[in-house]
């Protein structure tokens, strides 16, 4: 789910910090999650990183409008930055998760990340979220699929399917770009406006293509993230994230994450009227 650059000495001293963390949330009787404990959940499983790293999203806006960075000039980076600010996007993801995570949710994710299993996937899941060359990523993970034992591919496409096990990806990257581009029509950006009812069939037409993309990207990305595992921890990984509870923890984050993508590109579009290459913000 996330990542923090950390050094390999520092491996142990991780270890027990998420120890003690993930025993502070599974202590106590289970009550409405409150913020202390959400914020904890989100350190020990990674998914705070997971929403930092929605901030390299941003580069990608502007070929949704057929255009690059440079188009929008010196102000872009400073704009991409003020939009996906950090703490911004962890405090729109604690507001959500606070309406919607109940004890249940938060207690069995607890317990699972407490254990050996849960803090080595964070590890491995943290020096992967943040890597900012995606390009890279998929194409190591490529070379490693293709050298790949067949059962160990399967258990990564069974792992894939069981973190989205309600199917959504498709449906909220089309939304992301609907919504986006909407915003970026309303704001001027683009020189004629948008019929979103026309934009909604264009995207239908390629969900198919769509839904390849995302799968064979999402593999790719499994091969990579996961490399230095063996095969039982991600069969265990796998049963984990199967369980019923579990799959509605991660249909939450998955939420949450396309919501504030999606938001804060909205956001993006309205602000990025006006840049022009020989503009600053």
């Amino acid at each position: 789910m996330s990542e923090v650059r950390l050094r390999s000495p520092a491996r142990g001293v991780v270890l027990t910090v998420l120890a003690v963390v993930m025993m502070a949330l599974i202590a106590g009787p289970l009550r409405a999650a409150d913020r202390a404990r959400l914020e904890a959940f989100l350190e020990v499983t990674g998914f705070g990183v997971a929403l930092d790293s929605i901030a390299l999203s941003a580069s990608g806006a502007p070929a949704m409008l057929g255009l690059s960075a440079s188009d929008f000039g010196q102000g872009w980076s400073t704009l991409a930055d003020e939009v996906f600010e950090t703490a911004r996007m962890r405090e729109m993801g604690l507001s959500i998760l606070e309406e919607a995570m109940d004890d249940e949710m938060l207690g069995h994710a607890a317990e699972f990340y407490a254990s050996d299993l849960g803090q080595r996937l964070v590890l491995v899941e943290n020096a992967a979220h943040l890597h900012e060359d995606d390009d890279v990523k998929r194409a190591e993970g490529e070379a490693l699929l293709a050298a790949m034992p067949p059962e160990r591919v399967e258990v990564l496409r069974a792992m894939n399917a069981a973190v989205d096990s309600a199917g959504t990806g498709v449906r909220a990257v089309q939304e992301i770009q609907v919504r986006f581009l909407l915003a970026a029509s309303y704001a001027g950006v683009l020189e004629s406006e948008i019929d979103e009812t026309m934009l909604r069939a264009l995207l239908a037409e390629d969900e198919d293509e769509l839904r390849e993309s995302l799968r064979a990207s999402a593999l790719a990305s499994a091969a990579y993230t996961y490399q230095s595992l063996p095969i039982e921890d991600l069969r265990a990984y796998v049963a984990a994230l199967e369980h019923p509870i579990m799959a509605r923890v991660y249909e939450l984050m998955n939420a949450v994450q396309y919501e504030i993508m999606a938001n804060r590109f909205e956001v993006l579009a309205a602000r990025m009227r006006g840049l022009t290459p020989a503009q600053e913000l």
